[in-house]
Order: C-alpha cells, then structure tokens, then sequence
C-alpha cells in the first residue's frame, strides 16, 4: 500500500506509518471524512495530520470498499480496477475484479504487518515507550523490558513480528522445567511478553494451554516477635533507626518509607501520607506517637541541610511526572524535600549540576541485616518483616482486618488475611495432647 494515491475529486494518501498503523491523509472533504468513521478501529491524529488506520488485512480491504463505494477516485490503469465498487457485506466474498488488499507474505498470524525493518532493538523501543505512556513505574519497566528481551533472543532466528502463542507456550514451559523458576517469577514474564504482543504487536493471544506452571507455593510470611523488634532496633543508628522504626510502626514498604517527602508528614493528626504506593494507589497511615518528637528532630536537621544546599546553589531535587515543568521552583521548596535525603550530593558531570536523592534501598537493608545477624535472630528476615509484624501484631492486639487492610494498602482482604496463621495464639496458644504413658529415657 506505500505509496498508493487515488484521485479525481480528492487525493487520497496511504502511506505505512507507526507499528502496526496506516496513515491516510487527504484535503478535508466531509464525504472522505465519513468513510474513514466506517472503517473499524481508524481514529485521527492531529500531530501527523492524517488518520491511523489498523494495518491488517480487514481493515485495508474496508478502507479501500469505503473510498470506491464514493466513486471520487481514478487510479493509473493496471493498479485496481476504475470502476466503483459496492462495500462488500460482512462475511461475503468479493467478486472478480474487486478491489482488495493482499496480505503481505510477512504478516503476523494475526493479519498484523509490523515495521518492515522490525528490529529486536526498534521493537524494544516501541515496548518501552508504551509502558512509559501508560505510566508503569520504573521498576516495573526495567523488569519487562528485561522478560521481553530475554523472550525475543530465545527466538532470535526468527522475525519479531512472526512470533506468536506456540513460542509463548515454550519459553514460559522452558523456564519452569529448566529454570525452575517461581510461579510469581513465571507470572511477571507472561505479563510482561503479553503486553509485547497486545499493546505493541497487536496481535491477539490465544489460550495459552500448553504451558507448564510453576507451582505457587503457600508461604507464610517471617514475622518478629515484640521483643526481636526491640532487639533489631536497638542495634541501629542514626537515619536508618528512625527509618526502620517507621517501617515497623506504620507497617510501610521500604521503597514507600525511604521516598517520603516532607508535606506527607502531618503532625497535627499524626498522621502520613503515602503516594504513589504499590499499584499506584496513595493511602494513609497512622504516626506513632512515639516518633513524633524523634522526626520532628530529624526534620529539623534535615531543614538545615537544605539551607546549605540553597546556599550553595542547588538544593533542588526529582518531582514526579511533568510538575517540574508545571511548576518551576517547585523542585527548591521545602515541602518537597526527601524526609531521608542521601548523605551526600550526586554530581552530574556534564553540567555540573547537583542535587540530592532519597536514602538508597540498600543503604538501609544493610544496615537492618547487620543489625538482625549481631541481635542473634536466625529467621530468614529483611527490611520487609518490619511490615509483617506491624500487621501481626495490630492483629493480636485485637485490631479489625479490615481496618490492617486498609493500612496496609492491600487490594483484596484475602491478602491481608495470611496473617491470621502466624497470630501468637496458634499454634503456640494451643497445648499438646496429654500423654499418659510412661516413656523411660534411661
């Protein structure tokens, strides 16, 4: 279809354009205008100019049923046929001589005819830019990005865009049988290779039925017990005492405690807000009483390095999405400062710039398994069993689930209800059966 034109009224252009995208343009005329609405899936697009039509083999053929049933156009003999034709009506076959698209040898199963020059690389790109446009965190985009280039070198004799459900099935079998991966391991790279082929390929999936799934085990969830909490936070110092001290007292994640900015702390109803959570959802949590005073301290410090960094020429710092631009000096504010900035400034090299960064995450996850390994504690714990006893412990302490729920940001109750199996009173709360028989240990 490159570079085919169509004209005696309007000249009509159809010319390849994005992934998966046609784009048709036109000087505006109303009755060219109503065939490309007829045509499924076509949409405008002012930045080009033209409209995007899907580049498969239905939608060109209605495209093209559309444009002659105006009966505008002429075409160069030999290319179709002059004469106009009817739109053909749904599930009936075209007559001889109709004017049709004939798919590329190429295609995608699907009907769907990529880039012609579709590049792992260019492919992962446009992957790339799709999850940034629909706003998946960060992390989240180095983790697929990272599945799906792992997917397209198990199959790299073969064309990106002839790839399709067999070749899902047996590299998510491969990395259960040989990898012997994790089910949530397993879960992450099917999400993340069904995103490739829906948003990006837009090629529609079938029934993955031939996939060997990892087993999800049901595990429960290391918890500390009062006195362990005691003896893990005795040993920590400084920065990371406080921040761990919040992680068990509000029941917080560690990426959620360490990206805290100085406007979710509210002293006048204890308590703080945590945005842009898991799932991008913000909630709130309770400010123990107990660390009120502590912060408000370490805040005061913290204010004070801020002033030396204004007085230095930068104390500015990263604000979420495009609030940079909408608000200028937003950055310098005190309100957007990190409750726990990073001890020294980062230097851009190129420009000179400088700044600070909250606390890292392993800065702080060090500091705790020092801490558990020097208080004698052999459970296999980390920052995160600080949350898991928040959430045990508000339980035993006779606290609704529904309320823990809530604090904890947890989407289903079912989540938050694994903790009724570790409570204190089951098993430890319940006797071994008496036994009378005399047993010599002589």
């Amino acid at each position: 279809m490159d570079g085919l034109a169509l004209e005696l009224v309007v000249r009509v252009s159809i010319v390849g354009a994005t992934s998966g995208y046609l784009a048709v343009s036109f000087p505006y005329d109303a009755r060219v205008v109503g065939a490309m609405r007829a045509v499924p899936g076509a949409y405008w697009k002012p930045e080009l100019g033209a409209w995007l039509v899907p580049d498969s083999y239905a939608a060109t053929e209605r495209l093209l049923a559309a444009l002659y049933a105006l009966g505008l156009f002429n075409v160069p003999s030999g290319e179709l046929p002059p004469a106009p034709c009817p739109p053909l009506s749904p599930g009936a076959a075209p007559p001889p001589g109709y004017p049709v698209a004939k798919p590329s040898p190429s295609a995608h199963p699907s009907g769907y005819v990529g880039k012609s020059d579709a590049s792992a690389e260019s492919l992962l790109t446009d992957y790339v830019a799709a999850l940034a446009a629909r706003h998946y965190s960060a992390r989240t985009v180095r983790a697929y990005e990272a599945w799906v280039r792992r997917f397209l070198a198990a199959n790299s004799a073969r064309s990106p865009n002839s790839l399709g459900t067999k070749e899902i099935n047996a590299f998510l079998s491969e990395l259960a049988v040989r990898d012997d991966v994790s089910a949530s391991t397993q879960n992450q790279a099917l999400a993340a290779i069904l995103f490739l082929f829906r948003a990006v390929l837009r090629f529609p999936v079938g029934a993955l039925e031939d996939v060997v799934r990892a087993k999800k085990p049901v595990k429960l969830p290391v918890v500390f017990s009062r006195e362990e909490v005691r003896l893990v936070l005795s040993r920590l110092k400084g920065d990371t005492r406080l921040a761990a001290d919040l992680l068990y007292g509000t029941g917080m994640r560690l990426s959620e405690c360490l990206s805290l900015r100085v406007q979710d702390i509210d002293f006048d109803r204890n308590g703080i807000t945590i945005r842009g959570g898991k799932g991008a959802k913000d909630r709130v949590t309770m400010l123990p009483t107990r660390l009120v005073a502590p912060l408000k301290q370490h805040l005061e410090n913290v204010k004070e390095l801020h002033a030396r960094d204004l007085a230095d020429g930068w104390g500015r710092v990263a604000l979420p999405e495009a609030l940079a631009h909408k608000f200028p000096n937003a950055a310098a504010e005190w309100a957007w400062q990190w409750v726990f900035p990073q001890e020294r400034r980062w230097k851009n090299s190129a420009t000179g710039e400088e700044g600070r960064y909250h606390m890292g995450e392993s800065t702080l996850q060090r500091a705790v398994h020092i801490a558990i390994l020097e208080a004698g504690i052999t459970k296999h714990a980390s920052c995160h069993t600080f949350r898991h006893s928040f959430a045990t412990h508000l339980w035993e302490s006779g606290q609704d689930i529904r309320t823990i729920q809530e604090l904890l940001g947890h989407a289903d109750v079912k989540t938050t209800m694994i903790y009724t199996h570790v409570l204190n009173r089951s098993p430890a709360g319940v006797r071994s059966p008496p036994l009378s028989v005399k047993i010599d240990v002589t």
